[in-house]
């Protein structure tokens, strides 16, 4: 399993960025992937997961009604789209995913994640 992130960097408040991950090695369209992220001295939280297969989706409370998180299957690749950044988003997000159950299980402890992207958003 191979995930591949990118996207991340420095943002004003109230700014948008969009982060991508491309998926490898294994069977995306039974996979749910998505985001979490953790910032120093914090635990991991997730931020949103959507299912290849159905389309479901989970978001963090954090986030919900400013990040949309989508996915190409052709492409297995996965969107996060953030807008409305706030100083608090700024963290290290991660790619996840996972076969086990759904997105909102695979957000918190999917098995399979790639290497982390900063974003910072500046106030």
């Amino acid at each position: 399993v191979q995930l591949q992130a990118s996207g991340g960097g420095l943002v004003q408040a109230g700014g948008s960025l969009r982060l991508s991950c491309a998926a490898s090695g294994f069977s995306y369209a039974y996979y749910s992937m998505g985001w979490f992220r953790q910032a120093p001295g914090k635990e991991r939280e997730g931020v949103a997961c959507i299912s290849a297969r159905d389309g479901s989706t989970y978001y963090g409370d954090s986030v919900w009604g400013r990040f949309t998180i989508s996915s190409d299957n052709a492409k297995n690749t996965v969107y996060l789209q953030m807008n409305s950044l706030k100083p608090e988003d700024t963290a290290v997000y991660y790619c996840v995913g996972d076969s086990q159950l759904g997105p909102n299980w695979v957000c918190h402890h999917g098995r399979f994640r790639g290497q982390g992207t900063q974003v910072t958003v500046s106030s």
